[in-house]
C-alpha cells in the first residue's frame, strides 16, 4: 500500500502542476514555477522508484543536475523579457515590436 501511496501523491502533484501551467500561462514566472513544481515531483516519483527497485540513485542526481540547469535558463530569459518588454506578460509579445 505505501508503494501505491508514494506513486499517487506525486502524480496527482503532477497533474496539478499541468492544470497549473495551463490556467495561469499569461505570466511566464507563474509557467517557470509551475514547471518547476513540475520536474520536483518527477524527481520525488524517480527517486521513490529507484529506491523501491534498490538500485543507484545516480540517475535521479543527473535528472536533478539538468532541472536546476532548466531553471537557470528559465530565469535567464525571464530576466531579459522583462527588461527588453518591461513585463513578463505574453500579451506584451509581439513580432512586430522586434
Amino acid at each position: 500500500m505505501g508503494f501505491q501511496l508514494s506513486f499517487l501523491v506525486p502524480f496527482i502533484f503532477i497533474m496539478a502542476g499541468i492544470m497549473t501551467f495551463v490556467m495561469f500561462r499569461v505570466h511566464l514566472l507563474s509557467m517557470l514555477l509551475s514547471l518547476e513544481f513540475i520536474m520536483l515531483n518527477v524527481f520525488w516519483m524517480m527517486f521513490s522508484w529507484l529506491s523501491y527497485l534498490d538500485k543507484e540513485v545516480y540517475l535521479s542526481l543527473f535528472f536533478l543536475t539538468l532541472t536546476a540547469c532548466e531553471a537557470s535558463l528559465g530565469l535567464s530569459l525571464l530576466v531579459s523579457l522583462i527588461r527588453s518588454h518591461g513585463n513578463d506578460m505574453f500579451s506584451s509579445l509581439s513580432v512586430v515590436s522586434w
